[in-house]
């Protein structure tokens, strides 16, 4: 009886498993396609993801979603990698088996992303050291923050939160399962794999999530392996996600910088971007003393006509004559150096971020095509519950956030002898980073680049609902 006690419980695994990933696979299908199919309109920067998936796209933001971007005479090659674009490209595959013929359709890229987000959810659930109730009430949990409106269109997206997203799940379900014995943790570190590599890759903001995610592999404790084979299987996992990375991102092409000239590294010439709008939106915005403000950063007292001008404003600094002379200071040294200097000021653009990222969804980013028949910019409502609920304290900003972030924290603290510590960890980690990423190297779209900051802070909420004292899993060989 006692040999049969294993396969018994596989078997009771294996049910558990294939349950959680039909259920939440037909939720998510029938919540993306029921009445009609919804996504997020593409904000201007679509054109990347698409040229990724080898469709070339010049355009203005649009009011509304495409669903279908069909192939173009003209071809390209990206110039900044989003994992989004690998979604996008395999969505392009798997058309082609249906007749389309190059063309991208976000229905395809949508039901993709829900595979991959059932999968994910499904990794968690059996990677959780709580007994099958418990693990279920959490599943619910996931999938509430998974299918909220200012989450789930992304899945359907050219846009590159949408991989963010997935990325983390994974690489939360893997961490998870690593931890288990026998076999489950060698498909933790293939699951963890695959999570970090979309992650890590999804955006150059989330480049950052590399080194803590490399920490928690490193920290997270294989079941069943010890000592050298312990270490080894860790470096192998992280080696491969940077093997790929380093890849992945020289794969792309340089880009030319405002000055013509071509930059250094992928992604250069967003990071000019991001610091231009960060000293002219965050710091030379026009409410506080310019002229100081000016000094400090070493730009003319000229400048102070482009206060509060970003760079996409009509009137950028970027048209003055004097701009190629002082442009080595749009630099984030600069940037550093003036918030550190400036705690007032610093403490006013978190607490500013702060409501952006409890917001949780920008205001013009549409969910329908325009065929759908509602007016530009329509957004759909339809599961709101935890969007709606942070969206009600968003107006505290960092009194919000802060005691969420200690509830994460301590949370954590109290689990950091079982399987959940180091993923409740990890999602702290990259919610506090990407969240000052996005507040101090960034002035625009604030709603939208907190949204990975967001949705990792509320998968750990998610996760630290479940009981401090649930009886751990018996392990499967």
């Amino acid at each position: 009886m006692k040999l049969e006690a294993p396969d018994r419980q596989l078997g009771a695994e294996a049910r558990l498993g294939i349950g959680v990933f039909g259920a939440s696979l037909a939720l998510f299908v029938v919540r993306f396609l029921v009445p009609r199919p919804v996504a997020m309109s593409n904000n201007g920067d679509g054109g990347r993801v698409l040229c990724g998936a080898g469709i070339t796209w010049k355009g203005l933001p649009e009011p509304f979603v495409h669903l279908a971007y069909r192939p173009t005479p003209e071809t390209c090659r990206p110039t900044y990698l989003l994992t989004q674009s690998w979604l996008a490209d395999l969505a392009v595959r798997i058309g082609r088996l249906i007749g389309l013929l190059g063309t991208l359709s976000l229905v395809i890229l949508g039901l993709l992303s829900s595979v991959i987000a059932a999968a994910a959810v499904t990794a968690i659930v059996l990677g959780l050291p709580h007994p099958r109730r418990t693990r279920l009430f959490v599943a619910a949990g996931l999938l509430l923050v998974v299918a909220d409106s200012a989450f789930f269109g992304y899945f359907a997206a050219i846009l590159g939160e949408g991989a963010a997203f997935l990325g983390l799940l994974l690489a939360v379900g893997g961490l998870l399962l690593t931890a288990r014995e026998g076999r489950w943790s060698y498909a933790g570190m293939a699951v963890t794999f695959a999570g970090g590599v979309l992650v890590v890759n999804a955006k150059v903001q989330t480049l950052t999530v590399l080194p803590i995610l490399a920490l928690a592999i490193l920290l997270v404790r294989p079941g069943g392996l010890r000592g050298a084979r312990r270490w080894a299987s860790a470096v192998l996992v992280i080696g491969a996600i940077g093997a790929v990375t380093l890849y992945a991102q020289q794969s792309v092409e340089p880009a030319r910088a405002p000055d013509g000239t071509y930059t250094e590294f992928p992604g250069d010439d967003s990071r000019e971007i991001n610091v231009f709008n960060s000293i002219f939106l965050n710091i030379v915005d026009g409410k506080h003393d310019t002229r100081a403000d000016l000094a400090e950063l070493g730009l003319p007292a000229s400048f102070a006509q482009y206060a509060g001008n970003g760079w996409w404003h009509p009137h950028p600094a970027t048209m003055d004559p004097l701009y190629p002379q002082y442009r080595d200071k749009i630099s984030r040294r600069n940037v550093v150096t003036y918030f550190a200097t400036h705690p007032g000021r610093t403490l006013g653009v978190l607490d500013r971020a702060a409501t952006d990222q409890l917001t949780a969804r920008p205001d013009y980013l549409g969910s329908f095509d325009q065929s759908a028949g509602f007016p530009p910019h329509a957004q759909e409502h339809r599961v709101p519950v935890v969007s709606w609920l942070t969206g009600l304290i968003a107006p505290l900003g960092l009194f919000a956030l802060l005691p969420i972030w200690l509830f994460v924290l301590v949370r954590a603290w109290g689990r950091r002898r079982t399987a959940l510590g180091v993923p409740l960890a990890f999602l702290f980690a990259v919610s506090v980073t990407q969240f000052g990423t996005a507040a101090l190297g960034d002035g625009i779209e604030g709603t939208k680049h907190q949204s990975v900051a967001l949705f990792a802070l509320l998968i750990a909420v998610t996760l630290c609902s479940s009981p401090l004292n649930s009886g751990q899993q018996p392990t499967v060989p």
